[in-house]
């Protein structure tokens, strides 16, 4: 089985996917972050890198989504491939930072990998307001995020809003602003309740 966790910069998606992989002994897959070599160099000039940044990312998703694929586990991952078309490069592309011709470039990639896959079992998102993503970003204290600006925060959690409203596949939308799940025993367990209704209710 393959469960997804969306939402924006910020809104805990890391962590929510770490404590739900020990909380049900299942695998975790995390976005490749800390080792990305174009992230530091695209949040200092998003157009010039915007093509190479989504690019690796789509790559790596894919790498990962056929490993899930043919893994026995299940397996619990850290944003989807979905979400770096949709959100991210549909952003970028809206902003002027990805011209049409890397855009249309990347499309066709995107478009062959999802003929191959098939989409998260259930897709969690982590619904966030600006204000809480902002707090979080600052919180965590990554030098390379400080620099992202409201517009394009701004314009993330619209196209997650837009995709979220029209998503076909299994979903479950948390309020990621009322809830400090990873400090506060009470609200994670709130997450998980709605999780084993979802997956192991006496109707599923």
């Amino acid at each position: 089985m393959h469960i997804g966790i969306a939402g924006n910069i910020g809104c805990g998606k890391t962590t929510l996917t770490r404590m739900l992989a020990s909380h049900y002994g299942w695998t975790p897959k995390f976005e490749a972050v800390t080792y990305n070599p174009y992230l530091e160099d695209y949040y200092k000039d998003i157009p010039r890198w915007s093509y190479n940044l989504e690019t690796y990312f789509l790559a790596q998703r894919f790498k990962d989504v056929l490993e899930i694929a043919s893994s026995k586990d299940v397996i619990i991952q850290d944003r989807t491939l979905q979400e770096g078309v949709h959100i991210f490069v549909a952003n970028n592309r809206e902003q002027g930072n990805l011209s049409e011709r890397d855009y249309d470039t990347y499309m066709q990639l995107y478009e062959l990998m999802m003929s191959m896959v098939s989409p998260p079992d259930l897709l969690i998102y982590l619904k966030s307001s600006i204000p809480h993503l902002v707090s979080q970003i600052q919180k965590r204290g990554r030098d390379y995020e400080q620099t992202i600006s409201l517009e394009y925060l701004s314009g993330l959690n619209r196209h997650y809003e837009e995709w979220i409203e029209n998503y076909k596949g299994r979903l479950l939308i948390i309020d990621a602003d009322s809830l400090d799940f990873e400090h506060n025993p009470e609200d994670f367990a709130s997450i998980t309740d709605k999780i084993d209704a979802e997956l192991f209710g006496l109707f599923k």
